[in-house]
């Protein structure tokens, strides 16, 4: 726990608590969002082979988890952190690009 606290630069027990609930809420929420959307685009696994339909899952959740992400952690106080975790995520994954268009 310690190592967190010092590698994210928190402070206190509360707000390393206030992140991980907000880690828990935007991923169980993401996951539930995702469904309908594949469903109302037409991609169900009974349409679609499963080989087909975990990768689309999985590709469709990643939007929605960091939209979420920072709109959760906001709600919670802590969008500066979730800002930054964001930028990182996208750098690491090579979409740095999109946290500079927003950022000018």
């Amino acid at each position: 726990m310690n190592k967190l606290k010092q590698r994210w630069n928190i402070t206190s027990n509360f707000q390393f608590f206030i992140i991980l609930l907000v880690f828990a809420l935007t991923g169980s929420t993401s996951a539930y969002i995702a469904k309908p959307i594949l469903t109302f685009i037409g991609i169900t696994k009974e349409s679609v082979s499963l080989w087909l339909y975990y990768p689309l899952y999985i590709i469709i959740i990643l939007p929605i988890y960091k939209v979420l992400l920072l709109l959760i952690g906001s709600l919670a106080g802590q969008h500066t952190f979730f800002w930054n975790f964001i930028k990182k995520m996208l750098d690491r994954i090579g979409l740095g690009f999109i946290h500079r268009i927003f950022e000018e």
